[in-house]
């Protein structure tokens, strides 16, 4: 036996070195002590990394989109009451809530026993995965695709096709998927793709091509658009984020800087609202300190 001994040990040396090299998968988060997620990749596999400062906004702090927070909201009751709900496709302006409205369900709904996994475009692929390991779970899961469009070859495309549906097995009904996108129908539309359509009788029959981007949108049960605010919308939002700031009024300069600032960035939404707020008041505050800092000096 002693002869081996020395065999032994180079042997553990060994199995160490590679362990370092190799580290050990990273195990599930879990859903009962996370209430949002992530879905990450380690090598062929992937695993739910738990998401640890989720964002805090509620509904009341989304403004000028009261139609689209009803209908979202209560499609997400009926989810959480484990009634027929639909998945959704949020689509339209950048900035001006489709994201947030997600998230903001998210912290309504979090104590009821909703949970999120936030899945990038790649890692769509691995839905049937995904949809395996949370479908005898107790919670009730959102699959949030944020910023979804694709081209035409991905593989992530076809994954999403099946998973809202075209499976050979029935979707898990704990699981829906929520997505948002710029893209109403999800994939670049191209005008040659146009040419094969069809008039038949006086009806038209899109290509072949066209068809195929137009199913995938299709599959999702809800859709909800989002527009562009106007000038008073988006001043509305100005003054409700200044105001979490600790500034009470919109006064005439902030309210000259805020439409400057919005024709820099070419755009009045919600997301150039908040960001001006901000600027605005870490402005004010910087400027009431600084004579005091200065008199140290």
């Amino acid at each position: 036996m002693n002869d081996f001994e020395p065999i032994f040990q180079r042997l553990d040396q060994l199995l160490t070195r590679v362990e370092t090299r190799f580290p050990i998968r990273p195990q599930h988060a879990d859903p009962t002590e996370h209430i949002a997620l992530r879905w990450r990749k380690y090598g062929d596999t992937g695993y739910l990394q738990a998401v640890n400062h989720p964002h805090t906004i509620t509904l009341n702090e989304l403004l000028n989109i009261d139609e689209q927070k009803q209908t979202l909201d209560r499609n997400t009751r009926q989810f959480v009451s484990g009634l027929p709900a639909n998945n959704v496709l949020l689509t339209g302006a950048r900035g001006t809530g489709k994201s947030s409205l997600i998230k903001a369900l998210l912290n309504r709904y979090a104590s009821q026993g909703l949970r999120m996994i936030e899945v990038d475009k790649l890692g769509l692929a691995d839905l049937p995965d995904i949809v395996e390991f949370i479908g005898r779970r107790p919670e009730r899961f959102i699959l949030y695709c944020d910023d979804l469009s694709f081209e035409a070859d991905e593989p992530g495309y076809k994954a999403l096709k099946v998973a809202l549906d075209g499976s050979i097995s029935t979707a898990s009904d704990n699981v829906l998927i929520y997505a948002t996108s710029n893209r109403r129908h999800l994939i670049p539309e191209f005008m040659h793709e146009n040419l094969a359509t069809r008039h038949m009788e006086g009806e038209i029959h899109p290509g072949e091509a066209t068809e195929e981007k137009i199913s995938l949108s299709e599959r999702f049960g809800l859709w909800l658009s989002f527009y562009p605010f106007d000038q008073e919308q988006y001043l509305e939002i100005v003054q409700h984020w200044l105001t979490q700031h600790g500034i009470s009024r919109l006064s005439g300069p902030a309210r000259q800087e805020a439409l400057r600032w919005a024709l820099t960035r070419g755009s009045r939404n919600g997301r150039v609202a908040r960001q001006f707020a901000r600027d605005w008041a870490g402005q004010q505050k910087l400027a009431k300190t600084e004579p005091v800092r200065s008199g140290r000096e």
